[in-house]
């Protein structure tokens, strides 16, 4: 198993995965090296990505392993790596998001984070379940 920042050869794995991310943004995440892939054998198989929310707490917006290798220990590595990157640029607290009908929420509780809240969305359109909010302290 291999982690290391998301490069322009990602791409079509990315997109095949993250179907919520525009192009520039993925570029972006190239240059600021916000994004991380994970590889099994050399061959790509997990993603995660984040901002800054408030512009100074890590925020963990997608976290995904395919489906194929799910259940193998690749998200909790892609996590954990990513805490330790964030602990060695000297944050403290790191924030991630599920919808509540989602069965990830049980997954980060088990990897040390905390509810903290949450709010729905019901403008036309863009609803959905309700989202919440996951804390950690690093």
């Amino acid at each position: 198993m291999q982690i290391r920042y998301i490069e322009q050869e990602d791409k079509a794995f990315w997109f095949n995965l993250d179907k919520h991310l525009s192009e520039a943004e993925f570029e972006k995440k190239i240059r600021e090296k916000m994004g991380y892939v994970l590889l099994a054998g050399g061959v790509p198989v997990g993603l995660l990505r984040y901002n800054l929310f408030w512009d100074n707490t890590p925020f963990c917006t997608m976290l995904f392993v395919d489906w194929a290798h799910q259940g193998k220990g690749y998200g909790k590595a892609l996590m954990a790596h990513w805490e330790e990157d964030m602990k060695k640029a000297g944050y403290g607290m790191l924030m991630t998001s599920t919808q509540v009908d989602e069965e990830a929420q049980h997954f980060y509780r088990k990897i040390g984070y905390q509810d903290a809240g949450g709010f729905v969305v019901n403008i036309p359109g863009y609803e959905q379940p309700m989202e919440m909010i996951m804390v950690k302290g690093i």
